[in-house]
């Protein structure tokens, strides 16, 4: 259904939530790879998806991820969130 929305009307975070159902259906590694091709990197939401996405893969792509995310960030809430994400990671 995805596919089928971009087609209709593209947007990057339909795009992201494209590649987040791949993970689900496909896999991590095969998520990753198309998240990759979108190339957001000034968006937070990319960052955050590849960090979860790559946690269980490689974790230092996960935390350079989500501190990215973080830099992006404009919400103290989200900062929090995810400095608890990186410290649950650096363990």
């Amino acid at each position: 259904m995805y596919n089928k929305l971009l087609q209709i009307d593209y947007s990057p975070i339909a795009a992201l939530n494209r590649t987040y159902a791949l993970a689900k259906a496909n896999g991590n590694i095969i998520a990753i790879a198309e998240a990759e091709k979108l190339n957001l990197v000034g968006n937070q939401q990319y960052h955050v998806l590849l960090g979860h996405l790559c946690k269980e893969i490689e974790v230092s792509k996960a935390i350079n991820h989500f501190r990215k995310a973080q830099s992006l960030s404009k919400r103290a809430s989200d900062k929090i969130y995810l400095a608890g994400l990186i410290k649950s990671l650096e363990k």
